[in-house]
């Protein structure tokens, strides 16, 4: 019975997005609303800032990913159309190619010719996309699978200072978001370098100290400038 391995490559693309989306959603909504609240701002004020925040980056992170994400699918399109044609007007070039592949990459060139003559007869275009350009299926490609994972999962990390600010006390609210966004930030990242098949504690720490960063940075500029800003 074939026996069927699940490999964390596999989840790579809806991964990035959506851990990006997720931190970045955290992040900078959180920094917002602790920057707002220490300018002395309302509760009322802070909570429109939060929610505008929640919407602009939401969409820019949806924009963003897609306009990326398809510019490396225009190109790999692009290379899929080029192999295509030299596979239809020159298929002995692009077996010797193969064959030529093959061999740097340890075979002897007689058993290289054999391997490339046995790809090309099952799936040439497969063979050269995988082998020649590093194009395979599972690692296409897709904007808007990035762009609808970037959008919710902003959407959902942004969610919650948001919800902290407005159940808080108005004088703890920038300690309270602070705080709590800090340990999300360091459960998000243990799981996603978890998921990624990294050490827990390295995510942890990394995405907590730039979330800490952003956060105490935001605060100085909402306490240096008062209502003004």
């Amino acid at each position: 019975m074939p026996h069927k391995e699940l490999h964390r490559v596999d989840r790579i693309g809806w991964l990035r997005a959506s851990v990006l989306g997720a931190n970045d959603g955290i992040v900078s909504t959180a920094s917002l609303v602790v920057g707002v609240a220490a300018s002395g701002a309302t509760r009322g004020a802070v909570a429109v800032a939060g929610v505008a925040g929640l919407v602009a980056g939401a969409m820019s992170m949806a924009a963003g990913e897609y306009v990326s994400v398809s510019s490396q699918s225009d190109t790999e399109t692009a290379d899929i159309a080029r192999e295509t044609r030299e596979l239809a007007t020159d298929a002995a070039h692009e077996l010797d190619e193969l064959t030529g592949i093959y061999a740097g990459r340890g075979l002897d060139m007689r058993l290289a010719r054999e391997v490339a003559e046995q790809m090309t007869a099952n799936d040439a275009l497969a063979a050269h996309l995988r082998d020649e350009l590093g194009i395979t299926e599972h690692q296409r490609a897709r904007p808007l699978q990035a762009a609808l994972a970037s959008a919710l999962t902003f959407a959902v990390g942004a969610s919650v200072p948001l919800a902290i600010a407005w159940l808080s006390p108005a004088q703890l609210l920038p300690w309270s978001v602070t705080a709590a966004s800090l340990v999300l930030l360091v459960v998000l990242g243990g799981i996603s370098a978890r998921a990624g098949g990294a050490r827990a504690s390295v995510g942890a720490i990394r995405v907590g100290f730039w979330g800490a960063f952003a956060m105490g940075l935001t605060f100085v500029v909402g306490r240096l400038f008062g209502a003004n800003v």
